[in-house]
């Protein structure tokens, strides 16, 4: 039986002013765990793919959206990264960091990659579709991952994909903590504590 399609839909805030990151800077920081994820355009021949332009994060309560060709968000993703009692939860996430790192300059802390997650625990196929699938039941779409991300209005079809992939992560990495797989997770992440607290 196929699985259900799921989408997020809550609250989804698109970072468009200054005044937008600086509230969205005011609600992250409180946060325990974040979903993280990039979007760059896509490339479609050989040579250096692009830098990325979208970043999403998701908390308990949002998804915020920060465009890094429309505003400079480099101070306040700077602050959410360089965080250590934020964790930071993305699939691949590594590569997504040390693109942004071409960008602008930051030291990330507390940062896990969920596919690493899977795969000490005896998964091989650990892309964020995958992991949807086998833990949380649902499917997620990919249509809108080949659009242009550098465009500077966003259709509703790709503020849908980005915030979800976002939320998915954080979705895992509760769901991860709950199975007690974040103990094998090793000295890399001891920088943030291991507790456990009630989904938000």
């Amino acid at each position: 039986m196929q699985l259900p399609i799921s989408r997020y839909t809550g609250p989804l805030h698109v970072c468009t002013t200054e005044a937008d990151l600086t509230a969205a800077a005011e609600a992250i920081q409180h946060e325990r765990v974040i979903g993280f994820d990039t979007e760059a355009r896509p490339t479609f021949h050989k040579g250096p793919a692009h830098p990325p332009c979208l970043v999403q994060v998701a908390t308990g309560h949002a998804v915020y959206l920060f465009q890094l060709n429309r505003l400079n968000c480099a101070p306040v993703l700077t602050k959410i990264f360089e965080n250590a009692s934020i964790r930071k939860a993305g699939i691949a996430i590594g590569r997504d960091l040390s693109e942004l790192q071409k960008i602008f300059p930051f030291q990330a802390t507390g940062i896990l990659d969920l596919g690493d997650v899977a795969k000490k625990n005896g998964l091989e196929q650990t892309g964020i579709r995958n992991l949807a699938g086998l833990f949380l039941h649902v499917r997620i779409t990919k249509g809108a991952q080949t659009s242009n991300w550098a465009a500077p209005e966003l259709s509703v079809k790709q503020l849908t994909y980005a915030a979800t992939d976002a939320w998915i992560c954080r979705e895992l990495y509760l769901k991860f903590e709950s199975l007690g797989w974040l103990g094998s997770i090793g000295d890399k992440h001891a920088d943030i504590p291991a507790h456990s607290i009630s989904r938000q």
